[in-house]
């Protein structure tokens, strides 16, 4: 449990809340890589930690970010001309490039020395695994773009599906991690059968276990934490263990226990106190889904599940168009799709959980360490220490989730990854 003080340091994601300043030390994934695949497209409102910027692809291919707002009268430049290789506002045509620097100033005099005196703030951005990621710190203290754990490579496969949610992002994040959750909530998509391990295809994931009660086991890393949820497996339950094992990866990332076919992640960004940009992902397996199918498996297709915007148009004022025949018929939930499911849980809370009201139990082990961990690393932040994962030489291409099928002897440590910090020491 904690306290309301201890809620607000790690709900609170805007201006200079300590959980703010800690995000912003990392490199963070601001949009999808298809929002802006355009050159001279549509200029992208970027909205992230309680700050709105503007993305842009100039005539060349180059991505470029500044804060939307014009630095000359504040209007902003998601209208304006993205044209010859720089962002026009359409208030007085001030146009700028990429990197801020103002390249054209139509309302003043040819000549005017006010062109050098101006520039827009930019941002630096890498392309990697399907996001944007930019640095919105200080760029003094840029450290060097580290792949993460869900694209190690350039060429890695990953299919991602975008949902703008109305809740925090800390809520979001403890449902990633929760694995009690899934044999309930999910029963209707991730089913139980005679499999050697988990396993998945075009309509359902398939667990080698009926049990709902996992005992949970929690350990530390540098960059965050791992878990073991330890469930009795249909095969063999008296001699063996089902183990599913997920990493969180501070501040931004969970690695969720992969099936046969892929592996899963979530990727989880505050819009501001309230809203989160979450992704799902599937990646780096052997039978990676496309975007398209991967949304389509998780009925959250643009045009269809979700507005322009990334909003599902499942929401609390038509009950997230629950059907109630259908759970009659033996669905649990009456709503198709796995994050929709999950949708539901994390808006009907309330925008921000009152932490200090809920009551946790054995199954909510991870939760625990989440709150303690993320709610320790944010006080730290704020008394001046270096945000959490910062300070080590975790290489994130490492850590990998992990399940199956073990005999009880094996100790689910051994089959994670170390923690690359202590590995490179």
């Amino acid at each position: 449990m904690l306290t309301p003080e201890e809620n607000e340091v790690l709900t609170r994601v805007t201006g200079d809340a300590p959980m703010a300043k800690l995000m912003r030390q990392h490199w963070t994934p601001v949009c999808l890589m298809e929002e802006v695949a355009e050159n001279d497209g549509k200029p992208l409102r970027v909205e992230v930690l309680g700050e709105s910027y503007v993305a842009f692809r100039d005539t060349k291919g180059r991505l470029g970010m500044l804060d939307e707002l014009c630095p000359h009268r504040k209007a902003s430049l998601v209208y304006g001309r993205n044209e010859d290789c720089g962002l026009r506002c359409l208030y007085h045509g001030w146009k700028m490039d990429v990197d801020g620097n103002v390249v054209a100033m139509s309302s003043e005099p040819e000549g005017s020395p006010l062109m050098d005196k101006v520039k827009a703030r930019s941002y630096p951005v890498r392309e990697w695994g399907g996001f944007v990621w930019a640095w919105l710190g200080d760029k003094t203290d840029m450290p060097e773009f580290q792949p993460p754990a869900f694209a190690p490579t350039e060429d890695t496969p990953v299919a991602i599906l975008k949902i703008r949610v109305p809740a925090n992002w800390a809520q979001i994040h403890e449902g990633q991690i929760d694995s009690a959750h899934s044999s309930s909530l999910h029963s209707s998509t991730m089913k139980p059968a005679r499999v050697e391990s988990a396993a998945a295809d075009d309509k359902s994931w398939y667990r080698p276990s009926t049990d709902k009660s996992p005992r949970m086991q929690t350990e530390t890393t540098s960059y965050g934490f791992h878990y073991a949820a330890i469930r009795k497996p249909i095969k063999n339950a008296a001699t063996h263990h089902y183990l599913r094992i997920t990493e969180f990866v501070a501040p931004y990332y969970s690695l969720i226990p992969p099936n046969n076919a892929y592996k899963v992640a979530s990727v989880i960004v505050p819009i501001n106190d309230d809203e989160t940009a979450f992704h799902f992902l599937a990646f780096g397996g052997p039978k990676v889904p496309s975007t398209e199918e991967w949304r389509a498996f998780n009925h959250a297709v643009p045009g269809k599940d979700l507005d322009e915007k990334w909003r599902t148009l499942r929401t609390l004022d038509n009950d997230f168009k629950q059907d109630r025949e259908l759970m009659k018929e033996g669905h649990f939930t009456g709503v198709p799709g796995i994050p929709n499911e999950d949708i539901i849980m994390w808006v009907s809370m309330g925008s921000r959980v009152q932490r200090h009201t809920d009551v946790l139990g054995a199954s909510d082990l991870a939760i625990v360490e989440f709150r303690r961990l993320m709610t320790d690393a944010a006080q730290k932040v704020a008394e001046g220490g270096p945000a959490i994962g910062t300070a080590s030489f975790a290489l994130q291409s490492r850590i990998a989730s992990h399940e199956g099928v073990y005999p009880k002897d094996v100790d689910w440590r051994t089959l994670v990854a170390h923690d690359p910090a202590e590995a490179a020491e």
